[in-house]
């Protein structure tokens, strides 16, 4: 059988060598019971790999069982791989047979293998290596007779550093590794897809084919496809479904087109054996400026609750919370009145872009008497006199709010 055959009946399209190495390896593998590593990113469709092994194969009358280890729980992937017994956990209501079980004379497709657990991977590491396994809840030794090929799209020499993958799994595993090109290394294989696709979509909606002029061709061609075939094929149908105009420029085609080169998911920052994202990120700084918040009210709250001076509750201390504050914030021109001794924190602003200094301007202080009728006066008005709001707004109780009205006789 030759590569074309082998393209013709998997439905398989492009001439790339690299593409074409990696089915020739497919090929010469088949007939052996070696185990096979496919590699690849995500969308570069790796799972055609294992079905062209397994039908070359002398297993081809054989079951073929695909697994996707990183859809099934963690708690539950021993039981599904290699079977459990009656009463062996809550809700093993009967024995059942694992995958292996099943598969015995067959081959197995355990699909992204680098999100399997350490203890599954312990697991499989001695089918691999005596064709033997234990059934969970249970002590008796089963054998089975199965051709594992597995695929990640990780990169393993990454996990096994972080101790996520088992080194000696990996030699086992990787017997014969094939290695699935990108689509950005496939050029000459792009548009071949698209119009392949686009054919597709044709006659399953029953409209008009999508054709592309030379410009947006060449758009398609150099594009950067971070999700590979996968993308491609969504985006042709996408295009075909909406547009109108059957013959697409590069116009209409860069309207589907993520922008270049950039990663749509969150950033991920690595040091320190810690992984944080982007949104991680910034929540912790949301959370420090609800805590810098948090201190400035209390600031507040004391001030009005105590008869201290304004020399002693005013500290220096507390100007410095208010400076981190807008720096957290990056306020660059708004002015901001805490009513005390009429403070204001002013940010210099050079440009009206960027904060260069900050200062606090002392003026004459109100008595303190009307600095808190003037407070007070202000959250009744904000909450069109409703007492319990505006109580809660000036972070004192209640009770103390009807003292206070009363005691500076406020005309409400």
């Amino acid at each position: 059988m030759t590569i074309q055959d082998i393209k013709n009946r998997f439905g398989i399209i492009g001439s790339s060598p690299l593409l074409e190495r990696a089915m020739d390896i497919a090929m010469q593998v088949a007939p052996t019971d070696l185990s096979v590593l496919i590699t690849g990113e995500s969308g570069t469709g790796k799972e055609v790999f294992p079905q062209i092994i397994h039908q070359l194969s002398s297993r081809k009358h054989g079951q073929y069982i695909a697994v996707n280890c990183g859809a099934i729980p963690e708690g539950t992937i021993d039981s599904e791989l290699f079977g459990h017994e009656k009463g062996s956990f809550t809700g093993a209501h009967e024995a059942r047979k694992g995958y292996f079980e099943v598969a015995n004379g067959g081959t197995i497709f355990l699909d992204e293998v680098a999100e399997m657990p350490l203890a599954t991977q312990a697991r499989l590491l001695r089918v691999l290596e005596s064709g033997e396994f234990i059934k969970v809840g249970s002590s008796k030794v089963l054998k089975t007779d199965v051709r594992v090929i597995a695929a990640t799209n990780v990169n393993i020499a990454q996990a096994i550093e972080k101790g996520k993958f088992r080194e000696d799994l990996y030699y086992r595993l990787n017997t014969v590794p094939i290695v699935v090109p990108p689509l950005r290394e496939r050029k000459q294989d792009i548009h071949l897809l698209f119009r392949k696709f686009a054919a597709d979509f044709a006659a399953k909606y029953r409209m008009p084919g999508i054709k592309l002029n030379a410009e947006a061709e060449s758009l398609l061609t150099n594009y950067y496809w971070h999700g590979n075939v996968r993308q491609l094929k969504n985006i042709t149908e996408q295009i075909s479904v909406i547009e109108k105009n059957r013959e697409i420029n590069a116009e209409t085609l860069s309207k589907y087109l993520p922008e270049k080169d950039t990663n749509r998911l969150p950033m991920v920052v690595k040091g320190d054996g810690a992984e944080f994202s982007e949104r991680d990120i910034l929540y912790k700084v949301l959370f420090d400026m609800k805590k810098d918040l948090t201190d400035l009210k209390k600031v507040v709250v004391d001030l009005i609750e105590n008869d201290h001076g304004l020399e002693q509750d005013f500290h220096p201390k507390n100007e410095q919370i208010i400076k981190k504050l807008y720096q957290d914030v990056g306020t660059t021109e708004t002015t901001v009145k805490l009513g005390y001794g009429n403070t204001s924190v002013q940010p210099k602003v050079t440009n009206g872009e960027e904060i260069h200094a900050h200062e606090v301007v002392e003026e004459q202080p109100l008595s303190l008497q009307e600095l808190e009728m003037d407070m007070i006066k202000k959250a009744l008005a904000k909450f069109k006199g409703k007492r319990k709001s505006a109580a809660r707004e000036l972070g004192i109780s209640e009770r103390t709010l009807y003292r206070k009205i009363n005691e500076y006789k406020l005309d409400l």
